[in-house]
């Protein structure tokens, strides 16, 4: 009897010590990344404009802070919006709005070719019409109002 007694005392210090592993991640097998990328933020001039583009694109409202910063929470990361003025007060020189030609803004969806006619009424520059690219994605690239290049891509679909 004093045996058992002992096993179930130590059967909800058992389950703590795995719950704490576990929160630690003591049993990943794999290393967490760090640094984690949570965030894109576009600097723009016209704020209003660019948060009303992208909750059409992205079928979703933007949590606003201020007139001058808003958040787009996609669900692994954010895309951030900022105004060009408020973003010269806190960090002088650091960026000009409307004037990126180097990164991508990829968001993946369902389906691409019907994202593509959704968006035919709010695309004004589209980049590239629905193709299947070499590595076996489906994409569609277009311009943002801001002229930030877009790609809405989807996976290769298996056999």
């Amino acid at each position: 009897m004093n045996r058992l007694k002992l096993a179930m005392a130590f059967i909800p210090l058992g389950a703590l010590t795995l719950a704490i592993c576990a929160r630690l991640g003591a049993n990943d097998s794999q290393p967490q990344p760090n640094p984690i990328l949570t965030n894109v933020c576009l600097i723009t001039t016209n704020v209003t404009r660019l948060v009303n583009f992208y909750e059409k694109v992205l079928g979703m409202k933007a949590q606003w802070s201020g007139d001058q910063y808003a958040e787009l929470r996609t669900g692994i990361g954010v895309l951030a919006i900022f105004s060009a003025d408020a973003e010269e007060k806190y960090i002088p020189g650091s960026a000009n709005a409307v004037s990126n030609r180097s990164a991508i803004l990829e968001f993946r969806v369902t389906d691409v070719d019907q994202e593509y006619a959704r968006l035919q009424p709010l695309v004004t520059l589209w980049v590239k019409r629905p193709t299947t690219q070499p590595w076996g994605t489906r994409s569609v690239y277009f311009r943002d109002p801001d002229g930030n290049l877009v790609d809405l891509y989807m996976p290769r679909k298996t056999q």
